[in-house]
């Protein structure tokens, strides 16, 4: 079930973006990752966050600033089962316009958010990694 993030999760949940972010972008190094793990941890507490749990076991989570969709991450074992899909129907109960940002190298994200309505408005070049993006855009 979706509900909304408590600060007892913060652990599964920053495991569960670094592994997403190891995994969905091999092209950027691994140390930037790491470098951002302590930075992330600590904007939790600006962003609204959503977290998929099944009895304690978090699955994934969506981050929100505004209406940009900082982040959607899910765990290994669950993508492909519809995690990732009712963590962005939730986000879409509450938002009528979402943004995000996302690697122009990462095929599966943008597939995906395709997929749930989303279409590339822009395109750029994330000036920390200096890989092209795609500013990607729903509306109700």
């Amino acid at each position: 079930m979706v509900r909304e993030f408590q600060p007892a999760d913060t652990e599964q949940i920053m495991n569960i973006w670094l592994e997403g972010n190891l995994d969905a972008h091999p092209f950027v190094p691994e140390a930037y990752w790491r470098r951002n793990f302590a930075q992330v941890r600590t904007q939790l507490s600006q962003a609204e966050i959503s977290v998929w749990d099944a009895g304690g076991e978090i699955y994934g989570f969506v981050g929100i600033m505004r209406d940009y969709i900082a982040g959607i991450f899910v765990g290994r074992e669950y993508r492909s089962q519809g995690v990732g899909k009712q963590l962005l129907d939730f986000a879409k109960q509450k938002h009528h316009v979402l943004t995000l940002s996302v690697y122009r190298k990462n095929r599966r994200g943008i597939r995906f958010y395709e997929r749930e309505g989303f279409f590339a408005e822009s395109e750029s070049v994330d000036e920390d990694t200096g890989e092209r993006e795609y500013t990607m855009v729903w509306r109700a």
